[in-house]
């Protein structure tokens, strides 16, 4: 069982920056898979960025590819989302997920813990 809770949204300017954080409860943290996932009003989740357990393996939607990085830190249970170079169209609710799939996955369907998320709002 994993209990995530994810911060770190706000508002932000149209070329700014927000580093996202999700903390996890459980002592396998390591051993999971991490995702990060977003959704706008009247659009259905979609991918972000993913990571391994290891932190060996990222990958990143096309969208934020180049703009986005995401990392983990298994020794503080945590896993991030550094975002620069943020637009309008960034805008949405962010979620951290937790897969059992440990080099991650693009896959909403493959997660099994979500937190409750964390609203971005990039104006412009």
């Amino acid at each position: 069982q994993v209990q995530l809770v994810d911060s770190g949204g706000g508002l932000v300017q149209a070329g700014g920056s927000l580093r996202l954080s999700c903390a996890a409860s459980g002592r396998t943290f390591s051993s999971y898979g991490m995702g990060w996932f977003r959704q706008a009003p009247e659009d259905e989740r979609e991918f972000v960025a993913t990571i391994s357990w290891s932190s060996a393996t990222t990958t990143y939607a096309d969208s934020v590819k180049g703009r986005f990085t995401i990392s983990r830190d298994n020794a503080k249970n945590t896993v991030y989302l550094q975002m620069n170079s943020l637009k309008p169209e960034d805008t949405a609710v962010y979620y951290c997920a937790a897969t059992y799939v440990s080099g991650g996955s693009k896959r909403p369907g493959d997660y099994t813990y979500w937190g409750p998320g964390t609203q971005v709002t990039v104006s412009s």
